[in-house]
């Protein structure tokens, strides 16, 4: 490979000096000449009944160029991910509004100003309603926007020497891009070009052409510069808005959100409440697991169906359990809509199942790790959705490994104990903990889907003779570095040192969204096959004799030189590929079928440090081994599982969105927490490549596991530190210093729907 730049190496990014610099357009900084702005105007109650909109005044005021409502929308009223499209572009007379922040109008003027303005003076009555906002009771009403019931062998009559149960709570957590929604339309002759930060170009193809009732050849997405998503950008939020206003006035409409309104124009990760019930012999064997799971999907479906399916398949944890009875449901409440967030529902349901591991081993008398080590599921094992393990799960190496990575020194500094530079802890009232998690989840779309990505890879010949490969796809770089992969893999295939990347958009066919850790298996493997493609053709210009294609020279087969590649390249080659991967399979009654394609797991350890009569406490190191079959770039997979923690230790700690009666109260940054450099704890990863036989050079996602997990192995390191429960995250300072407990705020049976 020239110059050691495959598949493997571990190269820059692309675009990380153009970031660095602050030289990167982002969707917020997309200008063009003659555009107006636009604003949308949200209803600030829960539930209501909208009766009358007037927008008499705003569509007097001076630079204002047009006021949108619902009887105004051309096509399909409601939007949603493929599986239910049930929340409306705009909300009208005579229909509920069923959170605080649906949309009501929307406002295209000369200056940001103006439109806000004119946002003032449009005067809506409504008929206030009691908003619904526990999740319990919802389902108990019928509410529901997905049950799943997973029954594996006599879950009910299965009996154990040990029983330990459990509540658990996990809070509602903010993705936290830096880059709020933004975007711009562009509109010309009745056809529109939208630059939008999303993560599925095509997922918001197909919702945006039926709203606005436009063909989908007349609409065009391109992906504008993301500054991060974590899965708040896989649902719409001003993109059929804008296209709306641009449409009518026929000028460029931008559109982008601060950062208040971004808390209610994107989903959040689904709270969580769960009752658990496991059961083990007293050689610490797993017989059974109960568990009833009662996730809030907020005001609409958005991904609760797959958030369901994650958090009740995933639900028993990486081990053998030959008896298992899990119940999950998301509720419809009158709150933001929640869905996808990096590890969604995986992670709820590893908080709970983890803390019932360490309850077990205390009850046992077992070391954690060992009774982890025992019930490790291994290759041929079932899940509790009778689907075979099969390819890569090296989980009994990852705990070795693990445990292995050093453990951190005391810390040196004052600054270096938990209240941090405030001095608010003496060492001699510090505790330290130790504490252990497992995780998986799956790889790729899952539950019967066709999941493909379609690539185009160009060779040719450029004036002055240099070999130049293009690739083209409809795949959305997030942050996660898709961009480099691509380069790498076109190069280990081609032999060709110059890679460029075109822009992403729907001018390409669909490589999905950048979600489920899938993109580097599935538009890696359609940009593997389509540089294959490239070099046969290459080959079968160099004739018969051509063997071999490397470092621009085709070899015959002996290994000796043949013909320069640029030689062959007086037209040039360019070939698509759609990639596949194998088709999985629905659910049955029983929640036993064959509904993922691959699995990735995780270990890891967390180090705490904690004043318990203070409530005060500070991460001091999280090691990682994580399966990744192969680390197509190692240093990209070791910023991965750096950003994964960061999140991770944010959710365990300090993160959650405070809700009163069905509306936020920390819309901002100042009052919604987030881990700075100085929360961080040292991070430790060590990377077991174990090949999976069908993805492109064996490579797993990476993204998500070290996610899952850690919040786990924080909190069972503070539960080392200070002998108490603590069964919520993130974990409160009167919790950490004992003088609250979190309790069930409804009695449920493990394994049983509540009411």
């Amino acid at each position: 490979m020239p110059d050691g730049r495959g598949v493997g190496a571990s190269i820059p990014r692309p675009d990380g000096p153009a970031k660095v610099a602050g030289a990167f357009d982002f969707a917020s900084d997309l200008r063009v000449e003659g555009m107006l702005f636009g604003r949308t105007l949200r209803c600030p109650h829960p539930r209501a009944v909208v009766k009358r909109i007037d927008i008499a005044r705003a569509e007097a005021m001076p630079g204002v160029h047009a006021v949108l409502t619902a009887a105004d929308l051309p096509g399909r009223r409601f939007y949603g991910l493929d599986r239910v499209r049930d929340q409306p572009v705009l909300v009208g007379p005579g229909e509920e509004v069923r959170y605080a922040g649906e949309p009501i109008a929307l406002v295209a003027a000369e200056h940001p100003e103006q439109a806000l303005q004119a946002l003032r003076t449009i005067a809506v009555e409504y008929d206030e309603l009691p908003p619904l906002t526990d999740p319990v009771e919802a389902l108990a009403n019928g509410e529901s926007l997905r049950n799943l019931l997973i029954r594996r062998g006599d879950p009910e009559n299965a009996r154990a020497d040990v029983v330990v149960t459990g509540y658990y709570e996990v809070g509602q957590q903010d993705q936290a891009p830096l880059g709020p929604e933004s975007g711009l339309a562009i509109p010309k002759d009745g056809e529109v070009d939208l630059w939008i930060a999303t993560q599925a170009l095509h997922v918001d193809l197909r919702q945006v052409s039926d709203c606005l009732a436009l063909p989908a050849e007349k609409l065009r997405l391109r992906l504008a510069g993301v500054g991060g998503a974590f899965g708040a950008r896989e649902d719409l939020s001003c993109q059929v808005h804008a296209c709306l206003l641009a449409l009518r006035t026929d000028r460029p409409v931008k559109m982008w959100y601060g950062r208040e309104e971004s808390f209610v124009g994107h989903v959040h990760r689904h709270p969580a409440q769960m009752w658990y019930a496991h059961g083990a012999d007293r050689d610490g064997s797993l017989v059974f697991v109960r568990a009833t799971i009662v996730l809030d999907g907020g005001a609409y479906a958005s991904s609760s169906h797959a958030v369901v399916a994650n958090a009740a398949i995933f639900g028993t944890g990486p081990y053998r359990v030959a008896h298992a009875l899990m119940w999950c449901g998301a509720a419809r409440t009158n709150t933001v809509p929640n869905g996808a967030m990096r590890g969604f529902g995986a992670v709820q349901s590893c908080f709970a199942h983890e803390s019932q591991m360490d309850r077990l081993a205390k009850e046992l008398g077992m070391d954690p790790l060992d009774l982890r080590l025992k019930n490790a599921i291994r290759p041929g094992d079932r899940l509790i959705t009778g689907q075979e393990v099969t390819g890569s799960a090296p989980l009994e190496e990852l705990i070795r490994r693990m445990a292995q990575l050093p453990l951190p020194e005391p810390p040196r500094t004052a600054i270096a104990l938990p209240g941090g530079a405030g001095n608010m802890a003496e060492p001699g009232d510090i505790r330290r903990g130790v504490g252990f998690a497992l995780g998986y989840k799956n790889i790729a779309y899952s539950e019967g889907s066709d999941d493909y990505s379609t690539a185009r890879v160009r060779l040719e010949r450029r004036p002055g003779g240099q070999v130049v490969a293009s690739v083209k796809t409809a795949a959305a770089e997030v942050g996660q570095g898709l961009v480099t992969i691509c380069q790498q893999i076109v190069r280990t295939e081609l032999g060709v040192d110059e890679v460029e990347l075109e822009p992403a958009d729907t001018l390409i066919g669909d490589a999905g969204s950048s979600s489920a850790s899938r993109q580097t298996w599935m538009t890696g493997g359609a940009v593997q096959q389509a540089a294959r493609l490239v070099k046969e053709e290459v080959l079968r210009r160099a004739g018969p004799p051509g063997r071999e294609l490397k470092d621009g020279q085709v070899l015959d087969d002996e290994g000796a030189p043949l013909a320069p590649l640029a030689v062959l390249l007086d037209e040039p080659i360019e070939l698509e590929c759609e990639h596949h991967h194998r088709r999985t399979s629905k659910l049955d009654e029983n929640g036993q079928g064959d509904a993922h394609v691959s699995f990735m797991f995780v270990a890891q350890r967390a180090v705490v440090d904690v004043d318990p009569e203070a409530g005060l406490a500070r991460v001091v190191q999280v090691a990682t081994a994580q399966d990744i079959g192969k680390a197509i770039n190692p240093l990209q997979v070791h910023g991965q599982i750096e950003g994964a923690v960061a999140q991770g230790v944010g959710l365990a700690t300090m993160e959650e969105i405070q809700v009163r009666d069905g509306v936020i109260r920390n819309a901002s940054f100042t009052d919604y927490l987030l881990p700075t450099t100085l929360d961080m704890p040292e991070i430790a990863s060590v990377l077991v490549e174990d090949g999976e036989p069908d993805a492109p050079y064996g490579a797993k996602g990476v993204g998500e596991p070290p996610l899952i997990s850690s919040p786990a192995a924080v909190v069972a390191a503070m539960r080392a530190a200070t002998g108490h429960r603590l069964g919520r995250i993130p974990v409160r300072p009167d919790e950490l210093a004992g003088l609250s407990e979190t309790a069930p705020p409804h009695t449920i049976e493990p394994g049983q729907p509540p009411g």
